[in-house]
C-alpha cells in the first residue's frame, strides 16, 4: 500500500522536482516500514527480559561469605540456582540492614557487602549465573549497606567510627576507591541502616536509628558526598526506605507508634509530605515502591506482615488497608525485594527459612502465591530483577 501512495504521488509532481520529493517519500517508507516492527520487536525483548528474573541474598556466613541465587519464572516462583563465594566473610548475624546485597539499574552488576572482613564484592550478572570480579576493602569497619548510580558507588559503614565511602566501578565491574570521598555520619556510634542515592543521583541518603536522624549528602561533580545535613526523621526509628519518581522517598519507621512517613528530597534536603503514617503493626524495618511509585511496602518483623501504602503524585500516602494488613507472611519478614517489571513482591522470613512470595495487583493489593521454602538458615539482604 505505502508503494502505491508512493507511485501516485509521483506522478503529480514536476519532473525538476521529482528528486527533492523522492529522497522525502523515500524517508516516509522507511519510517512507516521499519518505525513499527523495531519498536515492536523492542516491545516484545523487553517483554521476554521482564517476564523471567533472580532473586539474590547472602550467607553473610563467618566460614566464607556468598551469594545465593534464586532463578525467577515468568509466574513468579523462585528455584534455587547456586551459590557463588565473595571472597569475604560475614558476621554470622543479622545485618540490622536494607541493601546489603544490590544489582545495578542495567542488571549487569551486582555488588555485596562482606561484613565480617570489612570489604565489599562485585560480581558480573550473565545467563549463566554470577562472575566474582573484584573484592575491596570497604573504607571502613562493619559495611552493611550499599548503592550505585551509574558508575558511582557508596557503602555505609556501621562500625565506629560510623562512615559513608565512595567507589567507582568501571566498564569491566572492578572498584576503585574514590580518594577522599569519606564522610562521617551524624556521630561516631549512631546504628544507622541504610545509604542510597535520590531519584536524579545528586544526593546520598542514610538513615540513623539510634539518632532518629536522616542524613544527606550532596554529591559534587567528581562524585564527592558533601555533608552531612541533618534531617529529624517524622516517626521513631528511620530504618529502610526506597527512592520514587519524582523523588518521593518512603522511610520505614521500626519504633513504636510508627510505621512510615513519605518525604521530597528537596535540593538535598528533606521536606515531610506525610509523617507517620501509623499501620498499628510493629517494627516496620524494610520499604520498596513499585517501579511506577505509585505503591510502597513495609515488612512488620514484629507482627509478620506487610503494610501497604498508595503514594499521590505530590508524595503523600495512606494506607490501602485501614487495619494496615495488606498481607501476611508469618514469622518475621525482613528484607523486600521486587521483580523488574513490578509485578511480584518478595520478603525473606528467616525465622521460617522462606521467601514469602506475592503478586501485586493493579489495585496495589498482594495476592500470596507459594513461599519457597528450605532456603538456608541465616541469609542476609535480599534484592532482585
Amino acid at each position: 500500500m505505502v508503494r502505491r501512495i508512493f507511485e501516485r504521488l509521483l506522478i503529480t509532481v514536476p519532473a525538476k522536482r521529482r528528486a527533492v520529493q523522492v529522497a522525502f517519500l523515500l524517508g516516509v517508507v522507511a519510517l512507516f516500514s521499519l518505525a513499527p516492527g523495531a519498536s515492536a520487536q523492542g516491545d516484545r525483548k523487553g517483554d521476554a527480559d521482564e517476564a523471567t528474573g533472580a532473586v539474590f541474598a547472602l550467607t553473610n556466613s563467618t566460614a566464607g561469605n556468598a551469594v545465593v541465587v534464586f532463578n525467577r519464572a515468568e509466574d513468579g516462583s523462585l528455584t534455587p540456582a547456586g551459590s557463588y563465594p565473595t571472597g569475604g566473610v560475614g558476621t554470622g548475624a543479622g545485618l540490622g540492614s536494607q541493601d546489603a546485597v544490590i544489582v545495578s539499574d542495567d542488571r549487569r552488576w551486582l555488588i555485596a557487602v562482606n561484613a565480617g572482613s570489612n570489604s565489599i564484592s562485585s560480581f558480573r550478572i550473565d545467563d549463566t549465573g554470577l562472575t566474582l570480579i573484584d573484592t575491596k576493602p570497604s573504607g571502613g569497619i562493619l559495611p552493611i549497606s550499599v548503592t550505585l548510580r551509574g558508575g558511582l558507588l557508596y557503602v555505609l559503614n556501621a562500625g565506629v567510627p560510623n562512615n559513608v565511602t565512595g567507589f567507582r566501578i568501571t566498564s569491566q565491574g572492578r572498584l576503585n576507591a574514590l580518594e577522599g570521598s569519606t564522610r562521617p555520619l551524624s556521630g561516631a556510634s549512631t546504628n544507622p541502616a541504610q545509604v542510597g542515592f535520590s531519584d536524579h543521583g545528586d544526593t546520598l541518603i542514610v538513615t540513623e536509628k539510634d539518632t532518629n536522624i536522616i542524613d544527606t549528602y550532596a554529591i559534587d561533580d567528581d562524585g564527592r558526598a558533601d555533608g552531612p545535613y541533618i534531617n529529624v526523621s517524622a516517626g521513631p526509628t528511620p530504618f529502610g526506605f526506597a527512592v520514587g519518581h519524582r523523588n518521593t522517598l518512603l522511610v520505614s519507621e521500626a519504633g513504636d507508634g510508627g510505621g512510615a512517613s513519605t518525604y521530597r528530597i528537596d535540593d538535598g534536603r528533606l521536606d515531610v509530605v506525610s509523617g507517620m503514617i501509623m499501620t498499628g503493626q510493629r517494627a516496620a524495618c524494610w520499604a520498596i515502591l513499585t517501579p511506577n511509585g505509585r505503591f510502597g511496602y513495609v515488612t512488620n518483623a514484629g507482627t509478620g506482615n506487610i503494610s501497604g501504602v498508595a503514594v499521590a503524585r505530590d508524595g503523600s500516602a495512606n494506607l490501602l488497608n485501614a487495619d494496615g494488613v495488606t498481607a501476611v507472611t508469618g514469622g518475621n519478614p525482613t528484607d523486600l525485594a521486587m521483580s523488574g517489571n513490578g509485578r511480584y513482591l518478595y520478603a525473606r522470613v528467616g525465622d521460617l527459612n522462606a521467601i514469602a512470595i506475592f503478586r501485586i495487583q493493579s489495585n496495589g493489593s498482594l495476592s500470596a502465591r507459594p513461599a519457597l521454602t528450605g532456603t538456608p538458615a541465616g541469609l542476609a539482604g535480599l534484592a532482585g530483577f
